[in-house]
């Protein structure tokens, strides 16, 4: 009775049950690897990589394999340029997986490996660089440990990017090690998809070593500038001063890895007369050569508001109010225009809403609706005080004006490419109405005028070139008495080139705590190179006749 019984569990163990222990064995032997996909390029406008990933590699030891750690830590020292005592504590702990060394060259690994080292392993570890630095970094940001994007276009295409990781599956002896003819299953990887900016490379780099220079004098706390192409809107160039590093960006200071540009919001003074005019003159209200007599202060209920420069009432045409920065005669105008069809404009122009830009940490600007202003609001915000806005809607603002009227969204993404090689190019934004053709090229007059004798913004003007544009000073808010008083200001200058036919769009502004550095030769150094870089050459037609005082 005994042996049968014997004999039948043998029979179980050796024939039932055999496949399962197989399995179970085979299983033990087995280990599975993620092979990391390779994250896709960012590219700028031109091709030019601002982002790419190379293969290195990652040793790492299973302590619970090496019999000798004294012995393999002093082998492994001098290649892994790690001490002994270091890679002795890690071989001695209580786990499975010590890191020993990171981002280490191929061939280093190999050789390492060569020396065939019981739990010693190696693994491929994908290392982001990018190439270009600080230049571009606040666009295309940074990825984290894990390789996730983590800010910018890394982040906001994050899924295109990162692709789809793989396996793979091998057996291995009880030390560990690869048994050569065993077992083996692979899943490949799918790289990531590439992005392509609209951004020039060149063009950047130049725009942010003009605003790392102004930060330079010691005085000027923030410096930021948007380049837009005219006819679709299109960031050429984005930038704050004070960028990061994109390769350390652990190190960076944490105030510097945002975009400023698109986040940070801002009062832009009298730049934003462009916006009270383009109404006015849209609504028959005005025309450029209508005389104004404009004395130097306005009081309304209990708030005055001065010019610049105490005068004699003057007889302006409304191309002199613009072009002398009037803030009487804006706000005459405005007057006469209202309140309700004012925040109509302001909202056609972009103020208040955001952009749609492919970057998030956009703000859409503050303006509150016109039946919540107050009087004070309602007699500063048409000279640019009372609401707020970003650079980039600075920019597009004049884009509008530039492009006969019509704002396009600013968009940063030229195309995508997928892991398959399909090219999508980004859906150019639908354009909105804002002003006519007609309003917008008055506008373009009276702009010039500003950028030229007798107007406020002569060192903005380009040699050879016709240039239109605006300049503008605020008060900054001051947040320790809630007043404007010891806030400090902020001193903003957006034109276009040439003015006759309009490329380029820019706009700039430097937070100071003084009103004395203009931001006009800041627009006039980087447009400068901007049009030369871009080979626009001047139109050749003659600067027009302007009457700015009558």
């Amino acid at each position: 009775m005994l042996t049968a019984i014997i004999l039948g569990r043998l029979v179980l163990v050796q024939g039932l049950d055999g496949t399962a222990y197989a399995a179970a064995a085979s299983a033990e032997r087995l280990r599975e690897d993620v092979l990391p996909a390779t994250r896709g390029q960012i590219l700028d406008a031109n091709g030019n990589p601002l982002a790419y990933t190379v293969s290195a590699r990652k040793i790492y030891a299973d302590p619970s394999l090496i019999s000798d750690p004294v012995g393999a830590a002093t082998t492994l020292s001098g290649l892994l340029t790690v001490p002994v005592n270091e890679l002795v504590d890690k071989m001695q702990a209580d786990n499975r997986y010590q890191v020993l060394a990171e981002r280490l060259e191929p061939s280093l690994a190999a050789q390492v490996m060569g020396l065939r080292i019981a739990g010693i392993g190696v693994e491929v570890q994908p290392l982001r660089l990018y190439p270009a630095g600080e230049i571009g970094a606040q666009v295309v940001g940074f990825t984290g440990s894990d390789g996730s994007g983590l800010a910018g276009i890394e982040q906001a295409y994050d899924d295109l990017l990162s692709g789809t990781p793989g396996t793979t599956s091998y057996e291995v002896g009880r030390n560990g090690a690869v048994i050569p003819a065993g077992e083996r299953t692979d899943q490949p990887a799918i790289p990531g998809g590439s992005v392509q900016l609209t951004i020039d490379q060149d063009v950047q780099f130049h725009l942010q070593r003009q605003l790392d220079a102004q930060c330079a004098d010691g005085s000027t706390q923030n410096a930021q500038a948007v380049i837009l192409d005219a006819p679709t809107g299109q960031v050429l160039a984005i930038a704050t001063c004070r960028s990061f590093d994109p390769n350390a960006a652990g190190e960076a200071d944490p105030d510097n890895l945002g975009n400023g540009a698109i986040s940070g919001v801002l009062e832009s003074g009298s730049v934003a007369k462009a916006i009270t005019l383009s109404a006015a003159v849209q609504e028959g209200i005005v025309t450029p050569g209508d005389v104004r007599l404009t004395p130097d202060s306005i009081t309304v209920g209990n708030t005055t508001v001065r010019d610049a420069h105490p005068h004699d009432a003057i007889n302006y045409t409304v191309t002199g109010i613009l072009a002398k920065s009037s803030n009487v005669g804006t706000i005459g105008i405005a007057r006469e225009l209202g309140n309700e069809l004012l925040e109509q404009y302001l909202r056609a122009f972009g103020v208040g809403e955001q952009t749609g830009i492919e970057l998030s940490g956009e703000s859409p600007g503050i303006l509150v609706p016109h039946e919540e202003w107050s009087i004070a609001q309602s007699i500063n915000i048409p000279i640019g005080q009372g609401f707020a806005l970003t650079t980039l809607q600075m920019a597009s603002i004049y884009q509008t004006i530039a492009n006969g009227g019509v704002r396009i969204p600013p968009r940063i993404v030229a195309s995508t490419t997928s892991p398959d090689g399909t090219v999508t190019d980004t859906v150019q934004p639908r354009g909105v109405r804002v002003i006519s053709e007609e309003t917008a090229a008055t506008m373009a007059y009276m702009l010039e005028a500003v950028v030229g004798e007798g107007g406020t913004a002569l060192n903005a003007s380009i040699g050879g070139y016709r240039v239109a544009g605006k300049t503008g000073t605020a008060q900054r808010p001051n947040p320790a008495c809630s007043c404007y008083a010891g806030g400090g200001f902020w001193t903003t200058f957006a034109g276009f080139a040439p003015a006759d036919a309009p490329e380029y769009v820019m706009s700039v502004m430097l937070q100071r705590p003084d009103s004395g550095v203009p931001a006009g030769p800041v627009f006039k150094n980087v447009m400068t190179f901007v049009l030369a870089h871009e080979a626009v050459a001047p139109t050749g037609a003659a600067r027009p006749e302007f009457i700015l005082i009558v």
